[in-house]
């Protein structure tokens, strides 16, 4: 079959529908296996727009600003999303990259945010070894920024992960969001840790309550001696590949530099070996002492990518 007879049995259709969102996981799922890595969104990401949030709104959020595409058979090929303000990420089956330029006009359509010159925008993010999306975005008067990521990965099949070493007066053990105070407490710690302010109790119980991904056994956490939560490190696991996400991982301003990040980070390490995982990621950025930590711990880089950015009068 000819790439425009592929293109002629597709649909393009609006997400409309709770089980819009599963057929959306499953398609990252079915994908992993049989693109390169990063190339679509890990389940983790994906269940964290809908669950990592206060509210229970997923579909009026997500109205007019999630597209499918999908063959007669009704196989869902092809998703385009945002994540935040005037980004698109492109998931799609590597059998079906014909419709992409469709996907992307789609999101300049949609998706694009005035910019402070009063022009629209849109960002969309590529890896550096995708040189398809590259040359499609060129085409399309896009242009690459500074601005990127790197996608960090461990084999565990290949490694036995060290020992635990407890930083003493610290404590290792599971959030327990059950309790809502410990919920808040994981907030307190990602707002201090990510100089942020806008995380709340309810929200990360939300995430645990509703996420497929989450496992209670793999949330972990130190504890200091006030009880406050010195440390995070959240994992995120699809069992039917045997993959692993470090997401988010860090350590309270007050508490750093007592290996307590890689402490929990080996300790998660050695559960999911326990569990059969094959392989675990972490995503970072230019952060050099995160990196050294990964790169202590046995991850390696895979992949690097930028963002690539299209501006045009309104």
């Amino acid at each position: 079959m000819t790439l425009q007879q592929q293109h002629n049995l597709v649909t393009a259709l609006p997400l409309q529908e709770e089980a819009d969102f599963w057929r959306v996981r499953g398609l990252l799922v079915a994908t992993y296996a049989i693109t390169s890595l990063g190339f679509n969104w890990d389940v983790r990401r994906w269940d964290g727009k809908r669950f990592h949030h206060a509210t229970d709104d997923w579909l009026e959020r997500t109205a007019s600003r999630v597209q499918l595409w999908e063959r007669v058979d009704g196989q869902l090929i092809g998703v385009v999303n945002p994540e935040g303000t005037g980004d698109a990420h492109l998931q799609i089956h590597p059998d079906f990259r014909a419709i992409e330029p469709e996907m992307v006009a789609w999101a300049e359509e949609h998706l694009a945010a005035a910019n402070s010159e009063g022009q629209r925008q849109l960002e969309i993010f590529v890896f550096d070894y995708d040189e398809q999306r590259q040359q499609l975005l060129q085409e399309r008067g896009y242009t690459q920024l500074a601005d990127g990521g790197v996608t960090r990965r461990l084999h565990l099949a290949q490694c036995t992960p060290p020992p635990v070493v407890m930083a003493s007066p610290y404590q290792l053990r599971t959030t327990e969001p059950g309790e809502l105070a410990n919920c808040q407490r994981i907030a307190d710690l990602l707002n201090a840790a990510f100089n942020r302010n806008f995380h709340t109790a309810v929200e990360f119980q939300n995430f645990t309550l509703g996420a497929p991904c989450y496992r209670p056994d793999l949330d972990l956490v130190a504890v200091a001696p006030d009880g406050s939560f010195a440390a995070y490190v959240g994992i995120a696991y699809d069992d039917v590949n045997g993959h692993a996400v470090f997401e988010p991982v860090c350590t309270h301003p007050d508490h750093r530099r007592h290996g307590l990040a890689q402490m929990l980070m080996v300790e998660g390490l050695h559960r999911l070996k326990a569990l059969g995982a094959t392989d675990v990621i972490v995503d970072t950025g230019d952060m050099i002492p995160a990196n050294r930590l990964y790169d202590s711990i046995g991850f390696t880089e895979v992949c690097c990518g930028h963002v690539w950015r299209k501006e045009w009068c309104l």
